[in-house]
């Protein structure tokens, strides 16, 4: 499994996982118990059966700081606990060789400022999504560390839940979030019920520097107005973005631009929605509604997040933090392959889709932009 668990790192961002606005307040009891350029050259089919293995980069182990709370996994007595010294109790899950789990501890944790507030302010639980460690859950129920994972729906790593006093579940952080919106995260999970709105008004509020005051365009969106009812055999990405976003302009520029991305996302519908807007949208559902609503209605909280639905409107998957190039095809390969029909874990179908790949020959970076797939040190796109 150690294999497998390597090969899954990552947002490795970023999910099934969708959590309705309702739902994210529910308290943990019922939360917890109702519980992955286009190429100078094409690998031709002779080269399917390579002689060599080809190579895994970009994983990378990580150790957590002493300062994390060492635990017995009992989190009703964690939330107790911490609620007696004024903190809040964080579940992390991570895995094994994940980059993203390594970007959180070492670009985020590793900034005094924050690490201060984690210190002061949280208790925070590592949870191994692969772990066969005993949990004893809020409420009772018994699960393994892997099965709490998956019966919470965690897709990618880091995923973070923050708790407040009352088992209630006031944020989840699904996959990597760059420490000035972290930032952000902590102070709205820190203050909790005193806030008013919701966590993506007040993210949107962070100022954002040296960002595209305009959304970024891409030829396979569909022009407005959107109706996202229409029949249709692809499937539909709804990518909920904003102006003055950096990490919109990373997805554009330097992930969507690959030709690896971009032949994923050519194959569906794909439209773009400011979040903030009130332009009108039709929903998947066929409600009338606007952009802003429709947002606020999916729980939309960070941009960019895309938002996959099959043909008869049914979200399937979504994509809400800082991906690289190789887990974000094999996200949307996921979708295209209707892959979670048969693999309802994506990590594992991530896993397998890059153990394949290297037994072709080609080499594997999921921490790469512009060599996610590669072979003799150039980019390859495999279909």
């Amino acid at each position: 499994m150690a294999r497998e668990n390597r090969f899954v790192s990552g947002p490795c961002l970023m999910s099934v996982d969708r959590v309705k606005p309702e739902s994210v307040m529910n308290s943990a009891v019922v939360l917890l118990a109702g519980l992955l350029t286009l190429s100078a050259f094409m690998i031709p089919p002779a080269t399917a059966q390579s002689e060599s293995m080809g190579a895994f980069l970009g994983a990378v182990d990580t150790e957590h700081p002493g300062w994390f709370k060492e635990s017995f996994l009992d989190f009703e007595q964690d939330i107790e606990e911490a609620a007696a010294e004024g903190r809040r109790l964080v579940l992390y899950f991570w895995q094994a060789g994940c980059p993203y789990c390594n970007a959180l501890i070492e670009h985020n944790f590793a900034q005094r400022d924050i690490a201060e507030v984690m210190q002061s302010d949280f208790d925070l639980v590592a949870v191994n999504m692969w772990g066969d460690r005993e949990v004893i859950q809020v409420g009772g129920r018994t699960f393994t560390e892997k099965t709490l994972a998956a019966a919470l729906r965690v897709n990618y790593t880091p995923t973070l839940l923050f708790f407040d006093e009352a088992r209630q579940v006031v944020l989840r952080l699904n996959g990597y979030y760059p420490p000035d919106a972290f930032r952000a995260a902590l102070t709205w999970a820190r203050n909790g019920a005193d806030n008013s709105g919701d966590f993506s008004e007040y993210l949107a509020n962070v100022e954002k520097q040296g960002a595209n005051p305009q959304l970024n365009p891409q030829p396979f969106f569909e022009s407005a107005p959107h109706d996202l009812s229409s029949d249709d055999e692809r499937p539909l990405a709804v990518y909920f973005e904003q102006p003055n976003c950096r990490q919109c302009d990373t997805l554009h520029q330097k992930v969507l631009i690959h030709e690896l991305v971009k032949a994923q996302a050519e194959k569906m519908r794909s439209v773009q929605i400011d979040m903030w807007s009130d332009a009108p949208v039709t929903a998947p559902d066929g409600h009338a509604t606007t952009a802003r609503t429709f947002a606020r209605e999916l729980n939309i909280q960070f941009t960019p997040t895309i938002v996959f639905f099959n043909r008869v409107g049914q979200e399937v998957m979504r994509l809400d933090g800082a991906f690289r190039t190789f887990h974000t095809q094999g996200i949307l390969r996921y979708v295209n392959d209707k892959a979670y029909l048969e693999q309802p874990s994506f990590q594992r179908y991530l896993g397998t889709l890059a153990e394949h790949w290297r037994e072709l020959g080609l080499d594997v970076n999921i921490w790469s932009y512009d060599l996610p797939v590669s072979q003799n040190g150039k980019a390859v796109v495999v279909h």
